[in-house]
């Protein structure tokens, strides 16, 4: 379990360069890492536990059996004063037996315990080493992110130098420059003929005095 993170710190250092040539998503597969971390740190921590209790259960029996020696020692000696042999002799044999017994599991607590504080220094490193995975991940998103965005700007560059869209460019210049030719045109055309209808009219005698002319026609007929 420990060296599976020695292998994902080699993963995500030298052979991230690797993955990018192999065209796989590096934030996908750093995400992944992470997980799998999880999961055995996830997985380590169960065990830390099942040992801790393991070296507690073993504490508790030296402890009971050191209880017992102390008790069947009490009761022999009270034995003995009541006259009882028999029973004094048998209270002490227990008491015998007890402290084997509590020195055998006191040793097995102590070998137990050794082991529990090894697994917890290993869970502390491997938690450690997550948590600069993440600050790694982290930074690396960053970059590929970053990477991204100016992956695509430069598409995004090249494809408006392009030939083709300044050829697009130029066409609908061209089809603009149509526009207006067809509109200066027209308009030279509309002046034109405003210009004729003018001219036409201007032939055509004024109202005004046409009418005056009359006036004075009559007058001088009437005279």
């Amino acid at each position: 379990m420990f060296k599976f993170f020695r292998r994902l710190k080699t993963v995500l250092g030298s052979e991230l360069n690797s993955m990018l040539d192999k065209a796989e998503d590096p934030v996908k597969m750093l995400d992944q890492f992470m997980r799998d971390m999880e999961s055995d740190i996830h997985e380590a921590e169960g065990t830390v536990a099942k040992q801790m209790a393991h070296e507690k259960m073993l504490k508790r029996k030296a402890n009971d059996a050191k209880v017992m020696a102390e008790k069947r020692h009490s009761q022999a000696a009270k034995a003995v004063e009541a006259g009882e042999d028999d029973l004094a002799r048998r209270a002490i044999e227990d008491k015998l037996e007890n402290e084997k017994q509590a020195e055998a599991l006191l040793d097995s607590w102590q070998r137990a315990k050794a082991d529990t504080d090894s697994l917890k220094d290993k869970l502390d490193e491997m938690k450690k080493e997550y948590r600069e995975m993440q600050l790694k991940r982290d930074s690396l998103k960053t970059r590929a992110d970053s990477a991204r965005a100016r992956a695509k700007m430069n598409r995004s560059l090249s494809s408006i130098g392009s030939d083709e869209t300044k050829q697009g460019f130029e066409r609908m210049e061209e089809k603009v420059i149509q526009y207006e030719a067809e509109a200066d045109t027209t308009e030279d055309l509309t002046e034109g003929s405003r210009t004729l209808d003018e001219e036409l009219e201007a032939l055509e005698p004024n109202p005004v005095e046409k009418e005056l002319a009359s006036l004075k026609e009559n007058s001088s007929a009437d005279k």
